[in-house]
């Protein structure tokens, strides 16, 4: 079963959502994590996705739409807030802060428009 047909059904433990975006939370597996800016990715543009996914085998949906939003936040759209030094700098502070004590940040990137991270909880910490 995919993260998209959990939207509108009880969430099996350790899945959470907001209503919008279904996430896995497995305590202290290592997890992969993209944070996006409010502009990199226009509701449309998910849409036209979507949309384009439709005729896609249900297995196959989640990796798909992964891997076209990865293909769009990439072209850089939005403000891109995070391609200044000094907003770049106040995040990689914000990601490091707790890196040994509540997660070991294994890696993690700065992009433009979007962040990626690679981390471990530790010491019973949930990522919410």
């Amino acid at each position: 079963m995919t993260a998209f047909h959990f939207m509108n059904k009880q969430l099996p433990k350790g899945w959470y959502s907001r209503g919008y975006l279904p996430h896995y939370d497995p305590g202290s597996a290592t997890q992969f994590i993209t944070c996006r800016l409010f502009d990199s990715l226009p509701q449309k543009v998910l849409e036209r996705f979507r949309a384009e996914l439709k005729t896609k085998k249900p297995e196959d949906i989640d990796r798909e739409m992964m891997i076209l939003v990865e293909k769009f936040l990439d072209s850089g759209y939005g403000e891109c807030f995070l391609k200044e030094r000094r907003i770049a700098e106040i995040v990689k502070d914000s990601l490091q802060k707790f890196d040994g004590e509540r997660y070991k940040l294994i890696a993690w990137i700065i992009m433009p428009n979007h962040i990626h991270l690679l981390l471990k909880s530790l010491n019973g910490w949930e990522l919410s």
